[in-house]
C-alpha cells in the first residue's frame, strides 16, 4: 500500500473514531430539560450540565500540558482510554446518577476524559499530512463537529419527553458510541510518518511553546473563535426550540433543525482546510471570523422572519463558525517546536475552551434579558478580535502555511 493511501484510509479511521468518541458531549446538554423534569430539579441548572463538561475539559487539557502527556505517550492509546473513560462516565449518568449533583460530577469527568480524545486526534491527523495539512485536521474536526451535533439527532428521534425515560437511552447510545471510538483507537488508527517522538519530561516545555510568537497570535484568534464557537453550540438548540414554539412547530423539529445547523459545519471544516493549503490558514480564518461574526449580529433579527430565510443564515452560521477551527490548530501544529506540538495543542485548547465557560453561561441569561432578538450579538466581539489577531500573523515572515507559505514533502494527496 502506498504511503498516500495508508494516509487516506487512517484519516477515515480517524475521523470515524472522533465522530464516535464526540457523541458524549452534548449528550447531557440535549436531554438536560428532561432530567431536569425527573429529578425535580432546578431550571438553573440546565447550563451547568454542559459547562461542566467544560471545565472538566479544562482541566484535563491543563493536568495534559503540564504532565505532556500528548507529547510522552502513544497518542492513540491515549485517545483510546480516554474514550472508554467518556463512555463510563456517560453511562453513569444514565444508570447511576440519581440526583443533579452527581450527573454534574459525571459530566466533569466526561470533559476531563474527552481532553484525552480531541487533541491527541489532531497530533495523529498532523503525524499523516504535512502539505495538506490543514485539510486532514479540516476533515477532523468536521468529524468532531458531526459527532457533536448527533445527540440533537438522537434527542430528535428518540422520545424522552412527557417524563419518560427516553432520556436515558440517549445517554446509553452516546455511551456506546464513545467506547466503539475507543475500541478503533486502539485497533484501527496509526502513528503516522510524521509524528514527532515521544518527548521527554521538560518543565520548561511550556514556555518555550508560548515564547513563540506565532503560537501567541494564533492561541489568540483561536480564543476570538471559541468566544463563539460554543457558546452557538449549546444554544442553538434553545433557539430552535423557541423558533418551534412561536410557530406551533413541535418540539422535535427544533431538535432536528440544531442537528443541521451544527452538522453543517462539516462541510466548512472540510472547505476551509483545503482553501487553506492553497491561500494561508489566516486568510481562511479571516474570512470564516468576517462570515460567522456577521451571522451572530444578524440572525436573532430574523427570528420572525420566513423559515428557509432563517434556515439559510442558520446554515451559514453553522458553516462558518467552526469552518476556521481546524486552521487555529494547524497553525500551531506549523509553528510550535516540533517536540512540543502535543503540548501546545493542548495548551491552545485548554485556553479556549476556558472562555467557553463564560460564553455558554451568558447567552442564556442574554437571552432572558433581551430575548432571542439580540442574544446572540455580542458573541460578533470574539471574530473581531480573532481577525485582529490573525491579521498580524499573516504579516510574520516565516514561510508555513500559517502565514501564506508552503511545506514540502506531501503525504496526503
Amino acid at each position: 500500500m502506498t504511503q498516500a493511501r495508508q494516509a487516506r484510509r487512517q484519516l477515515a479511521w480517524l475521523s470515524l473514531a472522533m465522530v464516535l468518541g464526540m457523541a458524549p458531549w452534548f449528550s447531557g446538554s440535549v436531554t438536560a430539560a428532561d432530567m431536569i423534569a425527573a429529578w425535580h430539579a432546578p431550571a438553573g441548572i440546565a447550563p451547568w450540565l454542559t459547562i461542566s463538561v467544560q471545565l472538566g475539559f479544562v482541566a484535563g487539557t491543563l493536568v495534559s500540558a503540564i504532565l505532556m502527556l500528548s507529547d510522552r505517550w502513544s497518542p492513540r492509546r491515549l485517545a483510546a482510554g480516554s474514550a472508554a473513560l467518556a463512555a463510563l462516565a456517560t453511562a453513569g449518568v444514565a444508570g447511576l446518577a440519581g440526583s443533579p449533583r452527581s450527573a454534574l460530577l459525571l459530566r466533569c469527568l466526561t470533559g476531563a476524559a474527552l481532553a484525552g480524545v480531541y487533541p491527541p486526534g489532531m497530533k495523529l491527523a498532523a503525524g499523516w499530512s504535512r502539505e495538506r495539512r490543514g485539510l486532514a485536521i479540516g476533515v477532523l474536526i468536521g468529524a468532531l463537529t458531526l459527532g457533536s451535533a448527533s445527540p440533537s439527532l438522537l434527542r430528535a428521534a428518540v422520545p424522552a419527553g412527557g417524563g419518560g425515560e427516553g432520556w436515558r437511552t440517549v445517554l446509553w447510545l452516546a455511551a456506546l458510541s464513545s467506547a466503539a471510538a475507543g475500541l478503533l483507537f486502539l485497533v484501527a488508527v496509526r502513528e503516522g510518518p510524521w509524528q514527532a517522538p515521544a518527548a521527554p519530561f521538560d518543565a520548561h516545555a511550556l514556555r518555550q511553546v508560548v515564547s513563540d510568537r506565532g503560537v501567541r497570535l494564533a492561541t489568540a484568534g483561536y480564543l476570538g473563535h471559541m468566544w463563539e464557537l460554543y457558546a452557538m453550540w449549546t444554544s442553538i438548540t434553545a433557539f430552535w426550540l423557541a423558533v418551534a414554539a412561536r410557530r406551533a412547530m413541535p418540539g422535535s423539529a427544533g431538535f432536528a433543525l440544531a442537528f443541521a445547523t451544527i452538522a453543517s459545519g462539516t462541510v466548512g471544516c472540510v472547505l476551509a482546510g483545503a482553501a487553506a493549503d492553497r491561500v494561508g490558514r489566516a486568510t481562511v480564518t479571516i474570512i470564516a471570523m468576517l462570515v460567522s461574526g456577521a451571522c451572530a449580529l444578524v440572525i436573532g433579527a430574523l427570528i420572525d422572519a420566513p423559515l428557509g430565510l432563517l434556515v439559510l443564515v442558520a446554515t451559514i452560521w453553522g458553516i462558518s463558525v467552526v469552518a476556521d477551527s481546524a486552521q487555529f490548530s494547524a497553525c500551531v501544529t506549523e509553528l510550535a517546536p516540533a517536540s512540543y506540538v502535543g503540548t501546545a495543542l493542548t495548551m491552545q485548547t485548554c485556553l479556549g475552551f476556558l472562555l467557553t465557560v463564560l460564553t455558554i453561561r451568558l447567552v442564556p441569561a442574554w437571552a432572558a434579558a433581551w430575548g432571542w432578538e439580540r442574544a446572540f450579538a455580542p458573541l460578533a466581539i470574539g471574530p473581531a478580535l480573532g481577525i485582529w489577531a490573525m491579521a498580524r500573523l499573516r504579516r510574520l515572515p516565516s514561510s508555513t502555511p500559517a502565514t501564506g507559505g508552503a511545506v514540502a514533502d506531501v503525504a496526503l494527496r
